[in-house]
C-alpha cells in the first residue's frame, strides 16, 4: 500500500506542479475569460495547485512534517471540486470526468497518508 501512495503521491504532485506552473507562465487573461474567471482568482489557483503538487511529495520524502502530505491533498480536493464544477458549467459531464476521478485519487492519498500508512516523521 505504501508504494501505491508514493505513486499516486508522485504522479499526482507532478500534475499538480505542472498545471500550476502552466497556468502562471501562460498568458493569465487568455486562460482566465475561457473559465469564466478573474485573473487574481486563477493566480490564486494556480499558486496553490503549485504549493499543493510541492506538498504531495517533499514532506514524506523529506520526513519533516509528513502530516502536510494529507492535508496538501485534501486542499487540493477543493481545488478540484472547483474543476468539476466549472468544466461541468462549461462543457458537460464528460469533460468533468477527469477533474472527478483525480478529486478521488487525492482523497485516496489523504486517507492513506492519514490513517493506512502514515508516513513516520524524521
Amino acid at each position: 500500500m505504501n508504494i501505491v501512495l508514493w505513486v499516486l503521491q508522485f504522479l499526482l504532485g507532478l500534475l499538480f506542479l505542472w498545471g500550476g506552473i502552466y497556468k502562471l507562465v501562460k498568458p493569465l487573461d487568455e486562460i482566465a475569460s475561457q473559465l469564466g474567471i478573474s485573473v487574481a482568482l486563477l493566480t490564486f489557483i494556480s499558486v496553490c495547485e503549485v504549493l499543493g503538487g510541492i506538498g504531495l511529495i517533499l514532506p514524506g520524502l523529506l520526513r519533516i512534517m509528513p502530516k502536510l502530505t494529507p492535508l496538501a491533498a485534501i486542499c487540493l480536493v477543493i481545488i478540484m471540486i472547483g474543476a468539476v464544477a466549472l468544466t461541468l458549467k462549461a462543457g458537460g459531464a464528460a469533460s468533468a470526468a477527469l477533474p472527478f476521478v483525480t478529486g478521488i485519487l487525492l482523497l485516496f492519498v489523504a486517507y492513506g497518508r492519514w490513517r493506512l500508512v502514515p508516513i513516520p516523521p524524521k
